[in-house]
């Protein structure tokens, strides 16, 4: 396992945002969401290089590392957590989890001490309880304000339709009264979970139950006038040493309910209107120095390192007019939109590409997997998919949740 630069150690934890919320060290997701992390643990291997370990619940087969060998991926070391703990490598680069939570720093702790010293300089080497709140979508609405009060644009949400925090129910009907339709979010949840929109009145008994629920859990919700969306962007960055780079934009696209689907590689899909198009790429230009400035100010750049997604979203107001919310949240891990801007060196630079998600309780990923190398089989050109499809997550006969590429 060990060569002249010391390994990092990745894992898959997506759900992270719970964990942050919940406080407790021993914190666990439930069933399904422990299948996910389970069924899709292989995903880190994207962001590691042969020399790193990825931890894995169970190690993917032969077939799985040469499937990767055909577009060039050397695999990096799969491990169990169980085996790593009975054999660690002598020295650790750093740990590098899909997002950090008091949980996952209890379940790394015993190889922490084997980290070089600049990760155990940086401020993720321990967990601090102030740290919970720049997780939640409350500091991204600071930052929102912030980017409209310093960098003020005509293209922005308007501020009567700024993001509130809602502690009760009279306050969440106040604002239904106000904007008609409404997005509910927890301050603390991913891809597309913890989230209820509201576009039909009155609410329904079981719907209060819900919103209720998240006020109850996690202290208050977060609610968002609900929008006419055209596209959904994210800007990717670095922080380090409290210096923030900027990654990349990834476009996203989630259903109706705001779960997270897939994203686009290689820019956007062709399809799409040419005045939105034109509009992501005139803002993005406005958005990305003022997000640097702004977030480089914050207690982020202060108590974080590693990276982090600012998810925007582009919509029509009611006369018609494009608008963005330059900072509709942030998310401090690793994330999709960030795995899919790494994955389009994989695909011939003049080919558009999905990165998409498969879940599907009535079939199983290594069935949908057959069907679809049947329908769209892989074409490689030099070792790049030009066309076809290509799974990116290892799968057996017991996988419902899956990753894959589709050109």
């Amino acid at each position: 396992m060990q060569k002249s630069v010391h390994p990092n150690i990745y894992l898959f934890n997506p759900t992270c945002e719970y964990a942050v919320a919940n406080g407790n060290t021993s914190w666990q997701p439930n069933k399904i969401l422990q299948k996910m992390e389970a069924d899709l643990g292989t995903l880190p291997l994207y962001f590691a290089t042969e020399k790193d370990v990825v931890i894995v619940p169970e190690i993917p087969s032969g077939e799985f590392y040469e499937h990767l060998q055909k577009i060039g991926i050397t695999p990096p070391v799969f491990v169990t957590e169980k085996e790593l703990q009975k054999n660690p490598p002598a020295q650790i680069g750093k740990l590098q989890p899909w997002g950090w939570s008091p949980a996952v720093h209890k379940r790394l702790e015993s190889l922490k001490p084997l980290c070089n010293d600049e990760f155990k300089s940086s401020p993720i080497y321990q967990w601090k309880p102030e740290y919970r709140e720049l997780y939640s979508k409350k500091f991204a609405l600071q930052i929102l304000q912030q980017l409209i009060d310093k960098h003020p644009s005509p293209d922005f949400i308007g501020e009567d339709e700024i993001t509130e925090v809602c502690q009760t129910q009279d306050q969440i009907e106040t604002l239904l009264a106000k904007w008609d339709k409404l997005m509910v979010k927890a301050p603390w949840s991913s891809s597309g979970r913890g989230l209820q929109p509201i576009t039909k009145q009155p609410i329904h008994d079981k719907v209060w139950e819900k919103l209720l629920g998240i006020v109850k859990d996690q202290g208050y919700a977060i609610v968002e006038a609900f929008q006419h969306k055209e596209l959904d962007l994210a800007f990717q960055f670095e922080l380090k040493a409290g210096q923030i780079k900027f990654v990349g934009t990834s476009n996203f696209s989630a259903d109706k309910k705001g779960q997270y689907l897939g994203n686009s590689l290689n820019g956007l899909p062709d399809e799409m209107d040419k005045d939105v198009k034109d509009f992501a790429k005139e803002m993005s230009k406005l958005i990305i120095p003022a997000l640097i400035e702004e977030i480089g100010k914050s207690k982020l750049a202060q108590n974080y390192e590693g990276y982090f997604g600012v998810d925007t979203l582009i919509f029509r107001d009611k006369t018609g007019t494009l608008k963005i919310n330059p900072c509709l949240e942030i998310n401090v891990r690793h994330n999709m939109g960030l795995l899919s801007l790494s994955l389009e060196k994989f695909i011939a630079p003049t080919k558009k590409g999905r990165f998409r998600m498969f879940f599907n309780p009535k079939i199983r990923f290594a069935d949908f997997c057959r069907q679809m190398s049947h329908d769209h089989p892989l074409i490689l050109d030099n070792q790049k998919i030009a066309s076809g499809f290509f799974p990116l997550t290892a799968f057996s006969n017991a996988t419902g949740f899956g990753a894959y590429l589709l050109v």
